[in-house]
Protein backbone atom coordinates (compact mmCIF):
# COMPACT_ATOMS: atom_id res chain seq x y z
CA UNK A 1 0.00 0.00 0.00
CA UNK A 2 2.78 2.50 1.12
CA UNK A 3 0.13 4.64 2.66
CA UNK A 4 2.53 7.17 3.56
CA UNK A 5 3.70 7.82 -0.07
CA UNK A 6 -0.19 7.91 -1.14
CA UNK A 7 -0.94 10.43 1.07
CA UNK A 8 1.46 12.81 -0.35
CA UNK A 9 -0.93 12.44 -3.36
CA UNK A 10 -4.50 12.01 -1.52
CA UNK A 11 -6.12 11.80 1.81
CA UNK A 12 -9.20 11.17 0.85
CA UNK A 13 -9.95 14.86 1.61
CA UNK A 14 -13.53 15.81 0.06
CA UNK A 15 -15.22 12.62 -0.15
CA UNK A 16 -17.67 11.51 2.33
CA UNK A 17 -17.97 7.62 2.61
CA UNK A 18 -21.40 6.68 4.49
CA UNK A 19 -21.01 3.71 7.16
CA UNK A 20 -23.85 1.44 7.62
CA UNK A 21 -23.53 -0.39 10.99
CA UNK A 22 -23.76 -0.57 14.56
CA UNK A 23 -23.60 3.29 15.02
CA UNK A 24 -20.42 5.28 15.09
CA UNK A 25 -18.95 7.09 18.25
CA UNK A 26 -18.06 10.66 16.84
CA UNK A 27 -15.81 10.98 20.31
CA UNK A 28 -12.70 8.61 20.07
CA UNK A 29 -9.72 10.40 19.47
CA UNK A 30 -9.23 9.05 16.19
CA UNK A 31 -13.22 10.17 14.90
CA UNK A 32 -13.04 13.77 16.60
CA UNK A 33 -13.99 15.87 13.66
CA UNK A 34 -14.60 13.04 11.42
CA UNK A 35 -17.77 12.56 11.84
CA UNK A 36 -20.74 14.15 9.86
CA UNK A 37 -23.94 12.91 12.22
CA UNK A 38 -25.42 16.35 11.44
CA UNK A 39 -26.33 14.98 7.91
CA UNK A 40 -27.75 12.01 8.64
CA UNK A 41 -31.54 12.39 7.58
CA UNK A 42 -33.73 12.51 10.82
CA UNK A 43 -35.75 9.92 9.78
CA UNK A 44 -33.00 7.39 9.79
CA UNK A 45 -30.39 9.69 12.05
CA UNK A 46 -31.67 6.87 15.35
CA UNK A 47 -28.50 6.31 17.36
CA UNK A 48 -26.42 7.12 14.29
CA UNK A 49 -23.51 8.26 16.85
CA UNK A 50 -24.21 5.98 19.70
CA UNK A 51 -22.29 2.38 19.16
CA UNK A 52 -23.40 -0.09 20.63
CA UNK A 53 -20.53 -2.64 19.97
CA UNK A 54 -17.56 -1.31 19.25
CA UNK A 55 -17.70 -2.39 15.40
CA UNK A 56 -18.92 0.64 12.93
CA UNK A 57 -16.71 2.92 15.48
CA UNK A 58 -13.67 0.25 14.33
CA UNK A 59 -14.95 0.25 10.85
CA UNK A 60 -15.21 4.38 10.93
CA UNK A 61 -11.64 4.34 12.25
CA UNK A 62 -10.19 2.04 9.47
CA UNK A 63 -11.45 4.17 6.78
CA UNK A 64 -10.94 7.83 7.87
CA UNK A 65 -9.56 7.83 11.50
CA UNK A 66 -6.53 10.41 11.93
CA UNK A 67 -4.45 8.42 14.37
CA UNK A 68 -5.10 11.42 17.37
CA UNK A 69 -4.57 10.11 21.07
CA UNK A 70 -2.89 7.14 19.81
CA UNK A 71 -5.68 5.61 17.99
CA UNK A 72 -5.78 4.03 15.02
CA UNK A 73 -4.83 6.26 11.73
CA UNK A 74 -7.14 5.17 8.57
CA UNK A 75 -6.34 4.62 4.91
CA UNK A 76 -8.26 7.84 4.33
CA UNK A 77 -8.26 10.07 6.96
CA UNK A 78 -8.60 12.85 4.62
CA UNK A 79 -12.20 11.38 4.36
CA UNK A 80 -15.21 12.19 5.95
CA UNK A 81 -17.61 9.62 7.65
CA UNK A 82 -21.64 9.92 7.55
CA UNK A 83 -23.09 6.95 10.36
CA UNK A 84 -25.89 5.61 9.83
CA UNK A 85 -26.90 2.56 12.80
CA UNK A 86 -28.69 -0.19 10.86
CA UNK A 87 -27.39 -3.24 12.56
CA UNK A 88 -29.30 -4.68 15.94
CA UNK A 89 -28.11 -7.79 16.82
CA UNK A 90 -27.89 -8.05 20.95
CA UNK A 91 -30.28 -4.93 20.97
CA UNK A 92 -33.74 -5.75 22.14
CA UNK A 93 -36.84 -3.71 22.78
CA UNK A 94 -37.85 -0.24 21.49
CA UNK A 95 -34.18 0.08 20.51
CA UNK A 96 -34.36 -2.60 18.25
CA UNK A 97 -37.65 -1.23 16.82
CA UNK A 98 -36.60 1.98 16.27
CA UNK A 99 -33.27 0.82 14.37
CA UNK A 100 -33.36 2.09 10.84
CA UNK A 101 -33.64 -0.99 7.84
CA UNK A 102 -30.96 -1.43 5.62
CA UNK A 103 -32.97 -0.36 2.49
CA UNK A 104 -34.24 2.86 4.72
CA UNK A 105 -30.31 3.86 5.29
CA UNK A 106 -29.30 2.91 1.37
CA UNK A 107 -31.80 4.76 0.37
CA UNK A 108 -31.47 7.36 2.40
CA UNK A 109 -27.19 7.82 1.74
CA UNK A 110 -28.05 7.37 -2.03
CA UNK A 111 -29.96 10.48 -1.82
CA UNK A 112 -26.82 12.67 0.33
CA UNK A 113 -23.69 13.87 -1.03
CA UNK A 114 -22.02 10.82 0.04
CA UNK A 115 -20.01 9.50 -3.18
CA UNK A 116 -19.31 5.70 -1.06
CA UNK A 117 -21.31 3.27 0.95
CA UNK A 118 -19.73 0.90 3.28
CA UNK A 119 -21.61 -2.04 4.46
CA UNK A 120 -18.92 -4.46 6.62
CA UNK A 121 -21.77 -7.32 7.40
CA UNK A 122 -23.62 -10.24 5.72
CA UNK A 123 -27.30 -11.78 5.74
CA UNK A 124 -28.34 -15.08 4.13
CA UNK A 125 -31.50 -14.08 3.25
CA UNK A 126 -32.48 -11.90 -0.10
CA UNK A 127 -34.50 -8.51 0.71
CA UNK A 128 -36.43 -7.17 -2.05
CA UNK A 129 -36.62 -3.81 -0.85
CA UNK A 130 -32.55 -3.96 0.00
CA UNK A 131 -32.13 -4.80 -3.24
CA UNK A 132 -34.28 -2.29 -4.81
CA UNK A 133 -32.81 0.68 -2.51
CA UNK A 134 -29.65 -0.53 -3.81
CA UNK A 135 -30.68 -0.28 -7.16
CA UNK A 136 -31.54 3.02 -6.17
CA UNK A 137 -28.12 4.10 -4.88
CA UNK A 138 -26.90 2.62 -8.03
CA UNK A 139 -28.65 4.97 -10.46
CA UNK A 140 -27.79 7.58 -7.98
CA UNK A 141 -23.88 7.23 -8.78
CA UNK A 142 -23.06 5.76 -5.61
CA UNK A 143 -20.26 3.04 -5.11
CA UNK A 144 -21.19 0.19 -2.50
CA UNK A 145 -18.58 -2.53 -0.80
CA UNK A 146 -19.61 -4.67 1.62
CA UNK A 147 -18.42 -7.88 3.29
CA UNK A 148 -19.02 -11.56 1.77
CA UNK A 149 -19.10 -13.41 5.05
CA UNK A 150 -17.51 -15.05 7.36
CA UNK A 151 -18.74 -18.86 7.51
CA UNK A 152 -16.77 -20.31 4.81
CA UNK A 153 -15.54 -22.61 7.15
CA UNK A 154 -18.94 -24.03 7.63
CA UNK A 155 -22.11 -23.29 5.59
CA UNK A 156 -20.72 -20.89 2.97
CA UNK A 157 -23.61 -18.98 2.62
CA UNK A 158 -23.56 -16.30 0.03
CA UNK A 159 -23.80 -12.95 1.78
CA UNK A 160 -26.06 -10.00 0.80
CA UNK A 161 -26.07 -7.40 0.35
CA UNK A 162 -22.12 -8.45 -1.44
CA UNK A 163 -24.17 -10.79 -3.65
CA UNK A 164 -27.14 -7.59 -5.23
CA UNK A 165 -25.84 -6.43 -8.00
CA UNK A 166 -24.09 -3.18 -8.43
CA UNK A 167 -22.82 -3.95 -4.54
CA UNK A 168 -18.65 -4.81 -4.39
CA UNK A 169 -17.96 -7.91 -2.66
CA UNK A 170 -15.12 -8.11 -0.63
CA UNK A 171 -13.36 -10.98 0.43
CA UNK A 172 -10.79 -10.98 3.21
CA UNK A 173 -7.35 -11.97 3.04
CA UNK A 174 -3.80 -11.42 4.66
CA UNK A 175 -0.29 -9.54 4.04
CA UNK A 176 0.35 -11.93 1.92
CA UNK A 177 -2.56 -12.08 -0.42
CA UNK A 178 -3.66 -15.84 1.02
CA UNK A 179 -7.38 -15.70 1.33
CA UNK A 180 -8.56 -16.09 5.41
CA UNK A 181 -9.82 -19.80 5.95
CA UNK A 182 -13.69 -18.06 7.23
CA UNK A 183 -13.78 -15.57 3.70
CA UNK A 184 -16.50 -16.49 2.19
CA UNK A 185 -16.45 -17.55 -1.57
CA UNK A 186 -18.81 -17.54 -5.01
CA UNK A 187 -18.65 -15.56 -7.92
CA UNK A 188 -19.81 -12.41 -5.94
CA UNK A 189 -16.45 -12.41 -4.89
CA UNK A 190 -15.06 -8.95 -7.10
CA UNK A 191 -12.24 -7.89 -5.14
CA UNK A 192 -10.13 -8.64 -1.40
CA UNK A 193 -8.64 -6.34 0.93
CA UNK A 194 -6.37 -6.89 4.03
CA UNK A 195 -8.93 -8.72 6.62
CA UNK A 196 -6.60 -10.52 8.94
CA UNK A 197 -5.00 -9.24 12.15
CA UNK A 198 -6.98 -5.99 11.92
CA UNK A 199 -7.08 -4.06 15.20
CA UNK A 200 -10.55 -2.91 15.77
CA UNK A 201 -12.03 -1.40 19.55
CA UNK A 202 -12.53 -4.67 21.87
CA UNK A 203 -15.77 -3.31 22.74
CA UNK A 204 -18.43 -0.22 23.23
CA UNK A 205 -16.46 1.43 25.88
CA UNK A 206 -13.64 2.11 23.89
CA UNK A 207 -10.99 1.90 26.58
CA UNK A 208 -8.68 -0.20 24.25
CA UNK A 209 -8.01 -1.84 20.77
CA UNK A 210 -7.75 -5.63 20.35
CA UNK A 211 -5.04 -6.03 17.46
CA UNK A 212 -6.35 -9.11 16.15
CA UNK A 213 -9.43 -9.07 14.33
CA UNK A 214 -10.17 -10.99 11.29
CA UNK A 215 -13.32 -10.73 9.10
CA UNK A 216 -14.42 -9.46 5.66
CA UNK A 217 -15.65 -6.60 7.56
CA UNK A 218 -12.13 -5.13 7.94
CA UNK A 219 -11.33 -5.87 3.86
CA UNK A 220 -14.99 -3.77 3.41
CA UNK A 221 -13.62 -0.56 5.46
CA UNK A 222 -10.35 -0.70 3.95
CA UNK A 223 -11.64 -1.23 -0.16
CA UNK A 224 -14.19 1.84 0.62
CA UNK A 225 -11.33 3.59 1.79
CA UNK A 226 -9.25 2.84 -0.97
CA UNK A 227 -11.89 3.95 -2.96
CA UNK A 228 -12.26 7.37 -1.30
CA UNK A 229 -8.14 7.83 -1.74
CA UNK A 230 -8.80 7.68 -5.54
CA UNK A 231 -12.19 9.68 -5.86
CA UNK A 232 -10.20 12.22 -3.76
CA UNK A 233 -7.45 12.52 -6.34
CA UNK A 234 -10.05 12.24 -9.69
CA UNK A 235 -13.12 13.78 -8.24
CA UNK A 236 -14.13 13.94 -11.78
CA UNK A 237 -14.71 10.59 -12.21
CA UNK A 238 -17.68 8.07 -11.85
CA UNK A 239 -18.42 5.46 -9.53
CA UNK A 240 -17.57 2.88 -12.36
CA UNK A 241 -14.87 4.78 -13.15
CA UNK A 242 -13.03 4.46 -9.31
CA UNK A 243 -14.07 1.28 -9.61
CA UNK A 244 -12.40 0.06 -12.99
CA UNK A 245 -9.64 1.44 -11.87
CA UNK A 246 -9.45 -0.55 -8.49
CA UNK A 247 -9.95 -3.36 -10.62
CA UNK A 248 -7.59 -2.88 -13.51
CA UNK A 249 -4.36 -2.18 -10.89
CA UNK A 250 -5.61 -5.04 -8.13
CA UNK A 251 -2.33 -7.48 -7.65
CA UNK A 252 -3.28 -10.64 -8.75
CA UNK A 253 -1.30 -13.63 -10.80
CA UNK A 254 -4.19 -14.62 -13.02
CA UNK A 255 -5.70 -13.65 -15.94
CA UNK A 256 -7.51 -10.41 -15.64
CA UNK A 257 -10.99 -12.04 -17.30
CA UNK A 258 -10.71 -15.35 -15.31
CA UNK A 259 -11.67 -13.71 -11.27
CA UNK A 260 -10.90 -16.13 -8.66
CA UNK A 261 -14.18 -17.37 -6.09
CA UNK A 262 -11.97 -16.38 -3.41
CA UNK A 263 -9.91 -13.45 -4.20
CA UNK A 264 -12.41 -11.65 -7.04
CA UNK A 265 -9.82 -9.43 -9.34
CA UNK A 266 -7.62 -9.40 -6.35
CA UNK A 267 -6.23 -7.33 -3.87
CA UNK A 268 -6.94 -3.63 -4.07
CA UNK A 269 -4.05 -1.28 -4.71
CA UNK A 270 -4.91 2.16 -4.82
CA UNK A 271 -1.45 3.47 -4.89
CA UNK A 272 -1.13 2.13 -8.69
CA UNK A 273 -3.80 4.35 -9.44
CA UNK A 274 -2.35 7.29 -7.95
CA UNK A 275 0.69 6.88 -8.42
CA UNK A 276 0.27 6.55 -12.49
CA UNK A 277 -1.06 10.52 -13.77
CA UNK A 278 -1.96 8.86 -17.22
CA UNK A 279 -4.06 6.18 -15.92
CA UNK A 280 -6.96 5.64 -18.29
CA UNK A 281 -10.08 5.04 -16.10
CA UNK A 282 -12.07 3.94 -19.17
CA UNK A 283 -15.85 4.32 -19.85
CA UNK A 284 -17.89 6.68 -17.38
CA UNK A 285 -21.28 5.15 -17.89
CA UNK A 286 -20.04 1.97 -18.21
CA UNK A 287 -20.41 -0.64 -15.76
CA UNK A 288 -17.29 -3.12 -14.75
CA UNK A 289 -19.19 -5.53 -13.09
CA UNK A 290 -21.90 -5.77 -15.85
CA UNK A 291 -20.47 -9.58 -16.55
CA UNK A 292 -21.44 -10.73 -12.94
CA UNK A 293 -24.32 -8.32 -12.54
CA UNK A 294 -25.99 -10.45 -15.04
CA UNK A 295 -24.38 -14.06 -14.79
CA UNK A 296 -26.35 -14.42 -11.18
CA UNK A 297 -24.88 -15.44 -8.24
CA UNK A 298 -23.33 -18.76 -7.57
CA UNK A 299 -21.38 -19.99 -4.45
CA UNK A 300 -18.34 -22.42 -3.75
CA UNK A 301 -18.94 -25.17 -1.00
CA UNK A 302 -15.25 -26.19 -0.72
CA UNK A 303 -12.12 -25.22 1.61
CA UNK A 304 -11.05 -22.17 -0.08
CA UNK A 305 -7.27 -23.50 0.29
CA UNK A 306 -8.10 -26.09 -2.48
CA UNK A 307 -9.31 -25.81 -5.65
CA UNK A 308 -13.47 -26.22 -5.82
CA UNK A 309 -16.04 -26.41 -8.48
CA UNK A 310 -18.67 -23.70 -8.82
CA UNK A 311 -22.21 -24.66 -8.05
CA UNK A 312 -25.28 -22.74 -8.82
CA UNK A 313 -27.44 -21.67 -4.97
CA UNK A 314 -30.62 -20.41 -5.80
CA UNK A 315 -31.22 -17.24 -3.34
CA UNK A 316 -32.29 -17.66 -0.37
CA UNK A 317 -35.47 -16.29 0.66
CA UNK A 318 -36.60 -17.09 4.48
CA UNK A 319 -37.70 -15.43 7.34
CA UNK A 320 -35.06 -17.12 9.28
CA UNK A 321 -31.76 -15.23 7.88
CA UNK A 322 -29.15 -13.60 10.37
CA UNK A 323 -27.82 -10.33 9.37
CA UNK A 324 -24.23 -9.57 11.52
CA UNK A 325 -21.39 -7.89 10.86
CA UNK A 326 -19.07 -9.52 8.67
CA UNK A 327 -15.58 -9.39 11.43
CA UNK A 328 -14.79 -11.73 13.96
CA UNK A 329 -11.64 -11.54 16.64
CA UNK A 330 -11.26 -15.32 16.04
CA UNK A 331 -8.09 -15.98 16.61
CA UNK A 332 -7.52 -19.54 14.65
CA UNK A 333 -5.79 -18.13 11.84
CA UNK A 334 -1.93 -19.09 11.60
CA UNK A 335 -1.19 -15.77 10.29
CA UNK A 336 1.31 -14.13 13.14
CA UNK A 337 2.53 -11.38 11.41
CA UNK A 338 1.30 -7.71 12.80
CA UNK A 339 -0.37 -5.16 10.50
CA UNK A 340 -0.45 -2.29 13.34
CA UNK A 341 2.71 -0.30 14.15
CA UNK A 342 1.55 1.24 17.69
CA UNK A 343 3.18 4.69 18.62
CA UNK A 344 3.08 8.10 19.75
CA UNK A 345 1.27 8.85 16.24
CA UNK A 346 -1.18 6.09 17.04
CA UNK A 347 -1.84 2.64 15.99
CA UNK A 348 -0.84 3.29 11.47
CA UNK A 349 -1.58 0.36 9.75
CA UNK A 350 0.33 -1.25 7.88
CA UNK A 351 -0.30 -2.81 4.37
CA UNK A 352 1.59 -5.25 2.43
CA UNK A 353 0.75 -5.44 -1.52
CA UNK A 354 2.58 -8.81 -2.37
CA UNK A 355 1.52 -10.97 -5.09
CA UNK A 356 -1.06 -13.85 -4.11
CA UNK A 357 0.32 -17.24 -3.88
CA UNK A 358 -2.67 -19.50 -3.26
CA UNK A 359 -4.49 -22.08 -4.78
CA UNK A 360 -7.60 -20.65 -6.09
CA UNK A 361 -10.96 -21.43 -7.93
CA UNK A 362 -11.44 -19.50 -11.42
CA UNK A 363 -15.02 -18.43 -11.97
CA UNK A 364 -17.17 -20.61 -13.94
CA UNK A 365 -20.05 -18.90 -14.91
Amino acid sequence: MDAEGMWKISTGKGVKVAVLDTGVNPNTSSLKGQVLGGEVPEVVSYNATEDYDGHGTSMAELIAGTGAGGGIQGLAPGAKIVPYRVLSKGVNGADKEKTPSVSDAIKAAADSDAQIISMSFAGDIVDPDEEKAVKYAHSKGKLMFAGTGNDAESKNFIGYPAAYPYVVGVAAADEKGKVGDFSEHGNYVDLSAPGLKVPTWCDATFRSYCPEGDGTSMATAIASASAALIWSAHPNWTANQVLRSLIDTASRDWPKNKPSNYLGYGLVRPRKVLENSNINPGSAATDPLSFENGTGVTGVNASPSAPASTSSQAPKNTSGGQISAAGSTSESSDNTTMWVALGAAGAVLVIGGGAFAVIRSRRKA
